[in-house]
């Protein structure tokens, strides 16, 4: 029984013994060791800035300037043809030929013209000594009236003889007038200063009334005829566009859209378009190349950001920027548009800004760091 009391008192003091025991070890650790291994941690830390891979802003418009190639036109370029019928006698000009106001281009056989002028020229001189033989008639027959020797019936019937005769000489004149403005349109006169950009009939060929025989292309505005395909038509009307002739092509001229298709060519699915340039020489040559250059009309212009910059915590979209000290700060950003890898954004940054693209949600303001632009490994 005294040996059993004596082992229980034996193991009870081993027990508080060994309780003792992990309590100063406790204590040590907490009191002296583990205070040494954090401050010898501190020691090991590196004092150098951390290294952050960066990218510098570059700014682009947001639509490059797009350039179209044409030709110079004359601003009206019309179809000139005789108003009668008839046998082409002679052609006077030949397709680039530079003629003036008036200057007769063509000219008909006008052989029948002459005989149907001559012709109403005759009945006219017959319609008038009609009316004047009448007229003395009527004369007579009133003085007799007057005097009791004729009636009132002859009387009458002469009246309306003379007004007879004055009808066929009014017709009469109609027709030489008539017969006169014919003979006179067997000459095919210029309507105005130009150059002849083609001629399309030759002595000998009979043409009909208005039949096209010359195209002038008059002087004045100059225009430049361009093809636009479909993906410019919305913004062509907003577009400020200039020109240069490819004689020229440092001299750039103001240009304004006209006039534009409002259908496609089958051939090529382009739309006819034509900008007049003010500023050109009216007398400049023709059919010369012309580069238009469109460009949109606001200039707007973003950056192109990586989305692992990034960086939305709640107040909007923000990334962080190395300043000239080597201290992050974080910016603000407005996107515009966001892609696959990239996002486009239009307020914000500015040009040559170093923004950090990698590791951004282990960084923070005011944090010092060094800024690489590319990765090196081993």
């Amino acid at each position: 029984m005294a040996n059993r009391l004596a082992l229980s008192v034996s193991r009870r003091t081993l027990g508080v013994a060994a309780l003792v025991v992990a309590g100063a070890a406790a204590a040590y650790w907490f009191g002296f060791a583990r205070p040494a291994m954090q401050a010898q941690k501190k020691v090991a830390e590196p004092t150098t800035n951390r290294p952050v891979l960066v990218q510098k802003v570059s700014l682009q418009p947001t639509q490059a300037t797009r350039v179209l190639v044409g030709t110079l036109r004359a601003r009206v370029e019309a179809d000139q043809g005789f108003r009668i019928g008839g046998k082409v006698a002679e052609r006077l000009v030949q397709a680039g030929d530079r003629v003036k106001k008036g200057q007769v281009l063509a000219r008909l056989d006008a052989s029948d013209l002459s005989l149907q002028r001559e012709t109403a020229e005759a009945e006219l001189a017959a319609a008038k000594a009609s009316e004047r033989s009448t007229a003395a008639e009527l004369g007579r027959v009133t003085e007799l009236r007057q005097k009791g020797w004729s009636t009132e019936q002859i009387l009458d019937r002469q009246r309306a003889a003379l007004e007879e005769a004055t009808g066929r000489r009014l017709r009469a004149e109609g027709s030489v007038e008539l017969a006169r403005n014919a003979q006179s349109y067997s000459e095919l006169k210029a309507e105005a200063d130009g150059i002849v950009l083609a001629a399309t009939a030759e002595a000998g060929q009979v043409v009909a009334a208005g039949q096209s025989i010359i195209r002038l292309a008059r002087d004045g505005d100059r225009e430049a005829q361009v093809a636009v395909p479909e993906r410019d038509i919305e913004d062509l009307p907003k577009a400020r566009a200039e020109a240069a002739l490819w004689t020229d092509p440092s001299h750039m001229h103001q240009a304004l859209l006209r006039e534009l298709s409002p259908t496609a060519d089958p051939a090529t699915r382009t739309f006819q378009a034509r900008f007049s340039l003010p500023d050109l020489a009216p007398d400049a040559p023709l059919g010369m190349t012309v580069t238009l250059n469109l460009k949109p009309a606001e200039e707007t212009r973003l950056a192109r950001v990586p989305l692992s910059a990034i960086l939305n915590e709640g107040k909007g979209a923000e990334v962080y920027v190395v300043d000239g000290n080597g201290e992050l700060a974080r910016k603000s950003i407005e996107i515009r548009k966001l892609e696959a890898r990239d996002a486009l954004v239009a307020g914000g940054l500015s040009e040559g800004d170093q923004i950090v693209i990698l590791g951004i949600h282990t960084l923070k303001p005011g944090q010092r760091v060094r800024a690489v632009t590319e990765l090196r490994l081993g």
